[in-house]
């Protein structure tokens, strides 16, 4: 897949990081039903935010969205062991960034770029859905992948990223991130 223009792009938010970035089809996006699932009797905060189901796209509406586009950026961090608070704010520090990139990219003229992040928004503690209040921070405020039933570990592998499960709390981590481009 062509990914000159995009290039330029991606470093911006990999150079000088643990990080990379690779431009996909996004046909090769994998999203199923069962993810959402995951969500839902997996995670504690299911419906207690704007960014988590069920107030994302299905699995359904996802892959309609995806087909939309002929391009995409997914993108790769890697937050290594160290102290909890450290890993949180390099991990949002990074998912920012590819909101800023989103913004950048749209006023470059790809003007369908979405980013879609991963885990759940961290931006506002507690949601102000929680206390029945409009997003505070709609205009940065993404889901993430899972929330949208996309399957980031076939994806990831998909594309040749390497990526499992982890096995205790505090082990490196892979975060990641997708803009579609257009």
């Amino acid at each position: 897949m062509e990914d000159g223009d995009l290039k330029k792009y991606w470093q911006r938010v990999t150079e000088g990081k643990p990080a990379e970035a690779r431009t996909i089809e996004p046909a090769s996006v994998v999203t199923a039903p069962w993810v959402r699932l995951k969500c839902q009797f997996g995670c504690t905060g299911y419906g207690r935010g704007y960014c988590c189901p069920p107030d994302t796209p299905t699995s359904e509406q996802m892959r309609k969205v995806l087909d939309s586009y002929e391009r995409a950026i997914l993108f790769h961090f890697v937050s290594e062991k160290g102290p909890s608070h450290e890993r949180k704010h390099a991990r949002m520090a990074f998912l920012e960034a590819l909101v800023d990139l989103e913004g950048e990219m749209f006023k470059d003229g790809y003007y369908k770029a979405l980013a879609i992040l991963a885990g759940p928004c961290g931006l506002c503690n507690p949601c102000g859905k929680t206390q029945n209040e409009p997003c505070r921070f709609g205009p940065r405020a993404r889901p993430s992948m899972e929330a949208c039933g996309i399957d980031v570990y076939a994806t990831a592998r998909a594309t040749g990223f390497e990526v499992h499960p982890l096995k205790e709390k505090g082990e490196t981590m892979k975060v990641f991130g997708l803009i579609l481009v257009d």
